[in-house]
């Protein structure tokens, strides 16, 4: 899991701040070597330190840093394939929502071998959700918020996001959808190249 997360980071560094910024942070981390497999285990100390090197350089906070890769994650142009997996799990955000708990499995149909944390939706009612998420490391809570925040724009949703106080299960993003169809979303059609 830490080898796809190293990966995010890696290629948001390179992609939002050039590869002069990304060779900086690999020196600064003391990594050895300049990329990472997405499909090696890595040590989580090595995922802080590459975390701890980017907010150095480029002077922002962890949580704002882990919420940018996870939207990049789902925005940027070349990461379609991740942004169709998820579309998948619905035709509205709600849908998308409850669709969140199964994520795990379906990830497990492309990749095999990845196992991603567990996450389970409670619905609380009148638009309000909670997402409980059992993250591989503290704080990449923000990431999925990130993603969140993107695929919220993806199907035009309006949303106030917010992570709530940490739980003996993990993780706890606060959702509040204030508007289901606030704007047009992206086209999405189940249909390879259709969208």
């Amino acid at each position: 899991m830490l080898g796809l997360i190293n990966r995010a980071l890696e290629n948001f560094v390179k992609e939002r701040h050039g590869m002069a910024t990304w060779r900086r942070v690999v020196a600064r981390a003391g990594l050895g070597f300049d990329s990472f497999e997405p499909l090696l285990m890595y040590d989580a100390p090595l995922t802080d330190a590459v975390i701890a090197a980017i907010c150095n350089e480029l002077q922002r906070p962890r949580e704002t840093v882990l919420e940018d890769v996870g939207t990049a994650l789902v925005s940027h142009r070349s990461r379609h394939g991740l942004r169709r997996l998820l579309r998948f799990g619905g035709v509205s955000f709600v849908d998308f929502l409850h669709s969140l708990e199964e994520l795990p499995d379906r990830a497990r149909l492309a990749l095999p071998d990845l196992s991603l944390p567990g996450l389970r939706l409670e619905d609380l009612g009148a638009g309000q959700f909670n997402l409980v998420a059992r993250p591989p490391f503290a704080g990449a809570g923000f990431i999925l918020m990130g993603l969140l925040r993107a695929m919220a724009d993806d199907y035009g949703a309006l949303v106030l996001l917010d992570m709530a106080v940490q739980t003996a299960e993990g993780e706890v993003i606060s959702i509040h959808l204030l508007d289901e169809a606030h704007a047009e979303g992206r086209p999405f059609d189940l249909a390879l190249g259709a969208a």
